[in-house]
């Protein structure tokens, strides 16, 4: 038996139980947040791809003169919103004024030009008719001068016709031959004038002659140009970067403003190469704006994926063969169109910096279109008007100069 008394086991401390306890606690709580997060990862994170690196992207356009001249008026400035065809800028328009109307006199004339070679038509196939009558009555006199020196010849042995006489209707056959000599030439000329003046005309009407459509094209050429005077809006936006002031003189292509499409504005997220494995076209898109915080959370969807990397296009790419090289994490710009509706409740700015994360989790969408696009979204027609009122006004000079004045000419309107 043991003796109680030379008993010496440890018996645990007071202190030994508190601390065993916090180790517990301590280890209970980490695996409760390595259950929390691998549930999170699991039911969240490994179906979403997201980056801060993004940045909001509009149409700019920018605008530049078409025409040479003098500002004469500025008629939007920086932050102005404007509509397409609305008038952005007007310069002085005196030299192309005097240019058009210089052409349309021009072509008023060639039409009148024109017209009387037309005319001189049947002027030259009334002269044709007379020669040939004139032909016919000479041939006629010969003939009969020819009948009466056969018929005298004979009796001039005989002494019944008297040599004198024989002389006398000798000389009027040649000179009946001379007359029928000069009704053929003055026949053939008159046919060469013809058809040189039919070359003139081949081909169909006045309107549609070399001549008139030479003088037409300057008409033309000069109603666009005084137009050109007034810079038109492209598209509907904001003004941005206002770079011109009155009384400036510009040249052709010089900037002078830009025009923002807010409303169509996009996202460029940039990713890290390893996320790109996961993104597909259309994939839904969550974003926040730093400069709305996140009480707003826009929505969009993955519309594109860029062709290279962001080096790959830059200014002076890297050149990885050369020297000592060291890896760097490559970006590609996505393409991530916003619902229009939200856009315009909350205004966005080129440039702003935005958070996107994307929901990988379908992944049945293609990398890359497999079909080109049919259409283009950019697009503007504010100046399709353009040709066809140079061409009314060319029709209306056309009508009143060939005196067949009509309703398109009298309607024409024109240039202010």
């Amino acid at each position: 038996m043991s003796n109680p008394a030379t008993d010496v086991s440890p018996k645990p401390t007071a202190s030994a139980n508190p601390r065993r306890r916090a180790l517990t606690t301590i280890a209970a709580v980490a695996v409760l947040a390595g259950g929390g997060y691998g549930a999170w990862w699991a039911l969240y994170a490994r179906h979403s791809e997201s980056t801060d690196n993004a940045y909001v992207q509009a149409r700019v356009v920018q605008v530049t003169a078409l025409a040479g001249g003098t500002v004469k008026a500025v008629e939007a400035d920086d932050t102005d919103h404007v509509r397409a065809g609305q008038v952005l800028l007007r310069l002085d328009a005196t030299d192309a004024k005097l240019a058009l109307e210089q052409a349309e006199a021009q072509l008023a004339q060639t039409v009148r030009e024109v017209r009387q070679i037309y005319t001189g038509n049947d002027t030259l196939g009334t002269q044709v008719a007379q020669r040939e009558a004139d032909l016919k009555r000479a041939q006629a006199d010969l003939a009969r001068a020819q009948d009466d020196v056969k018929r005298r010849a004979p009796l001039v042995e005989s002494g019944a016709v008297g040599r004198e006489e024989f002389n006398h209707v000798t000389a009027q056959l040649a000179s009946a031959r001379s007359v029928v000599a000069a009704a053929k030439s003055a026949l053939d000329t008159a046919h060469e004038q013809q058809r040189s003046n039919g070359i003139l005309t081949d081909g169909g009407s006045v309107e549609s002659q070399p001549q008139v459509q030479r003088a037409a094209g300057k008409v033309r050429e000069a109603w666009i140009a005084l137009k050109r005077t007034e810079l038109l809006a492209p598209v509907d936006g904001h003004i941005a970067r206002r770079s011109v002031q009155l009384g400036q003189r510009v040249q052709p292509g010089t900037p002078v403003m830009s025009v923002v499409d807010l409303q169509g504005a996009w996202v460029d997220a940039n990713f890290k190469e390893g996320q790109l494995r996961a993104l597909r076209l259309g994939q839904p898109a969550e974003l926040v704006a730093d400069v709305y915080g996140d009480k707003v959370v826009y929505h969009g969807r993955i519309a594109g994926l860029g062709a290279g990397t962001g080096a790959a296009f830059s200014l002076l790419p890297a050149q990885n063969a050369t020297g000592n090289w060291i890896k760097v994490v490559q970006r590609v710009p996505v393409r991530i169109v916003l619902d229009r509706a939200e856009v315009a409740a909350h205004p966005l700015r080129v440039g702003l910096s935005m958070t996107v994360t994307v929901d990988v989790a379908r992944q049945d969408g293609a990398v890359l279109p497999a079909v080109a696009a049919t259409a283009h979204p950019d697009r503007t027609e504010v100046y399709d008007g353009l040709e066809r009122e140079a061409e009314a006004d060319v029709q209306r000079i056309i009508a009143a100069n060939l005196g067949r004045v009509g309703v398109a000419a009298s309607t024409a309107r024109k240039p202010a």
